[in-house]
């Protein structure tokens, strides 16, 4: 039977994030969309790794895919293969960790929506008629987890661990998929992470910002189907 998929939806995102890639999925293998619960990408891995089963495919897309790779960090002989969407493994800069801190204070000030507005600003996101959609979508999941979620989550990002050791020691099948318009996490940098695991491959999503399980949903599963298929033995 085909291992297990566990869904690591990145900051303020649930499983709308990624139910085109749920439904096509999950016909062939078991899907599970896990929550960050903790107060640390560290904690948050915790918690991945007590919920899941012995043996697992992963794929986080930003603060997720920072989730993903902590799991890969503590339990690398549980994790068959890994891919990783839009995400940042270097630890937070002093400036950007300014400016996230200047949301946090919208957020509690209850401007939770500005906030994310200012999180996934317009030019994150691909141009084109499906953005205003992908705004609305992204505004509509943040209302549902709430402040409190808001600032444990951008708290965590703020402290994440800097990750590229356990790029340079995943030696197992592994996928970077970068949208090929995203400002927050450019191509470069995940050009970056690619280029530091041992056995990955890099897939550039056309027309998608930084959320392109949500831009381009179709060529996101179509990715992911591609390289939950691909063989085990590592050449």
């Amino acid at each position: 039977m085909n291992e297990p998929v566990l869904l690591l939806p990145g900051l303020m995102c649930d499983a709308r994030l990624c139910a085109h890639q749920i439904l096509a999925l999950s016909r062939q293998r078991p899907v599970m969309v896990m929550g960050l619960h903790g107060a640390t990408v560290e904690e948050m891995s915790q918690s991945v790794l007590a919920a899941a089963p012995a043996k697992f495919a992963l794929v986080g897309q930003g603060l997720g895919g920072d989730v993903a790779l902590d799991v890969t960090r503590r339990a690398l002989d549980r994790v068959t293969r890994i891919a990783v969407i839009s995400t940042d493994p270097l630890a937070e800069t002093p400036q950007v960790a300014a400016l996230r801190e200047s949301r946090m204070v919208a957020a509690r000030a209850g401007r939770l929506v500005q906030a994310m507005a200012e999180e996934y600003p317009a030019n994150a996101l691909a141009a084109g008629p499906g953005r205003a959609a992908v705004q609305a979508r992204i505004t509509e999941m943040a209302e549902t987890l709430g402040e409190a979620d808001f600032l444990r989550q951008s708290r965590a990002l703020q402290r994440r661990p800097d990750q590229q050791k356990t790029l340079r020691r995943a030696a197992l099948p592994a996928l970077v998929i970068a949208g090929a318009e995203d400002t927050l996490v450019p191509l470069r940098r995940q050009e970056f992470v690619a280029g530091l695991m041992p056995f990955a491959k890099l897939a550039v999503i056309a027309g998608a910002g930084h959320l392109p399980p949500l831009e381009q949903p179709a060529a996101v599963t179509e990715a992911l189907d591609t390289f939950l298929k691909g063989p085990m033995l590592l050449r």
